[in-house]
């Protein structure tokens, strides 16, 4: 018997991070236990671990992340959110489906202050879904609405997964966020598109709002200014994108703490300051932890044998471009968004270059890809937090986010089949 394969540090790299996996391993520990197995059993540097894992965060434009995070916690604490969604309700009116637009809409939005998903359903929901249910929506409709379009943030930018993935591809942050902003509205609008079909079928209609459009817009004025504050400063070159991340702190605590004055006390921050790093840590560790997996990928040369793998499967760009896309959305269905990158970025990165596809629409079309698959089940985080907040059960949510689901899909057809959408803007601004 042949027992060359079994003896292949590739096959045991990519088995021992397989296997743990099955069995509920955090993602970060699996990725990082099999590297270090294989490091340490074919001798390829033990001594070269602490490098690498250092080496995986010491990188600045990763230094915008916590920045990020911090600012969509603090936002969310000074009542942004809440004044928005006030503002959303008196444009929508009693219109059909116009609460569950204006959902999409303001779902949308604040993926441009978080650019987390499950902290945009965390943020939203608890507003958000028990007001469509006054308004007569089905509770299972108004929880999909929010989790499925809370997806978005990590397409909206400014994005952390734009960040990680122009870390790992070289490609221009700036450009990334420029060439995000269209298809992530194009995604939203397919999701509003089923939103109204199935409040039309479905007698979904809002109720008035009980303040006018201007005093609405008076109060939630700050907080709608926040993206242009983020964006204007990063295309209009004052800022780089981490910069912008720390200017996004400041801002938010300035309307926190003199404008809207809801964060009144040390004890306010200090909450803000512990569930920041918490999520920073988490996501720190993945990143630490999958770039290792990287290195040691291509170190063994799992990486070319991959992508050669795949470029030998067929010659078609399309067919092959099929492919990934299939191979992304399931992994998508089982791994977070930062993981994914590190693991499939370098087999995709010499598909990119042997077909010249643009880096910034691959990352673009690879990122809406992603957030699909971060919606979709059996793991579907952000449906798993919005059946926590609305008390539904997985598989009732998941049902109802169907429609959505097949919604973002059609959109990411068109991303595809239309590179221009993605890359006509940076160009624009003279990004890249």
């Amino acid at each position: 018997m042949d027992t060359s394969f079994f003896n292949d540090p590739a096959f045991w790299l990519l088995a021992l991070f397989i296997v743990p996996l099955v069995f509920r391993v955090p993602i970060a520990l699996a990725l990082g236990f099999a590297a270090l197995v294989v490091v340490w059993k074919w001798d390829l540097g033990v001594d070269m671990l602490s490098y690498n894992f250092f080496a995986g965060i010491a990188k600045f434009p990763l230094l915008a992340i916590p920045f990020f995070i911090l600012a969509g916690y603090i936002m969310e604490r000074a009542g942004i959110a809440s004044r928005i969604v006030r503002l959303m309700e008196a444009l929508t009116g009693n219109l059909t489906g116009g609460l569950a637009i204006a959902t999409v809409a303001v779902a949308t939005f604040w993926g441009a202050v978080s650019g987390s998903g499950p902290a945009t359903v965390a943020a939203l929901g608890l507003i958000l879904i028990p007001g469509m249910v006054r308004a007569g929506y089905h509770k299972d409709f108004a929880a999909a609405t929010v989790s499925v379009t809370s997806g978005l943030a990590i397409v909206i930018p400014p994005s952390i997964a734009f960040i990680v993935y122009g870390g790992i591809a070289n490609v221009s942050v700036p450009a990334l966020f420029a060439g995000g902003f269209v298809p992530g509205i194009i995604v939203a609008i397919f999701i509003m598109g089923a939103v109204y079909l199935i409040s039309r079928k479905k007698g979904f209609r809002g109720n008035k709002s009980d303040i006018g459009v201007g005093v609405a817009f008076r109060e939630a004025f700050w907080g709608v200014l926040t993206p242009a504050v983020i964006l204007g400063g990063i295309y209009g070159g004052i800022f780089t994108p981490t910069e912008a991340a720390a200017v996004a702190v400041f801002y938010g605590l300035f309307v926190g703490v003199f404008i809207y004055r809801t964060i009144n006390s040390l004890k306010i921050v200090l909450e803000i300051l512990a569930v920041s790093m918490k999520a920073t840590a988490i996501v720190m560790l993945v990143v630490t932890c999958a770039g290792l997996y990287s290195w040691v990928a291509s170190t063994v040369g799992l990486v070319e044998r991959g992508s050669a793998m795949l470029l030998s499967l067929s010659d078609n760009a399309w067919m092959v471009l099929l492919m990934i896309n299939v191979i992304l959305l399931f992994a998508g269905m089982l791994l977070d968004a930062i993981s994914i990158y590190y693991v499939f970025l370098p087999f995709l990165m010499p598909i990119m270059a042997h077909f010249q596809w643009d880096p910034v629409w691959f990352g673009i079309m690879m990122t809406v890809n992603l957030a699909v698959g971060q919606v979709t089940p059996p793991v579907a985080v952000n449906l798993y937090v919005g059946a926590n907040i609305s008390g539904l059960t997985m598989e009732q949510i998941s049902k109802a986010a169907i429609p959505f689901i097949f919604a973002s899909l059609l959109a990411l057809v068109v991303i595809i089949a239309l590179p221009q959408l993605s890359t006509f803007m940076p160009k624009l601004l003279g990004l890249y």
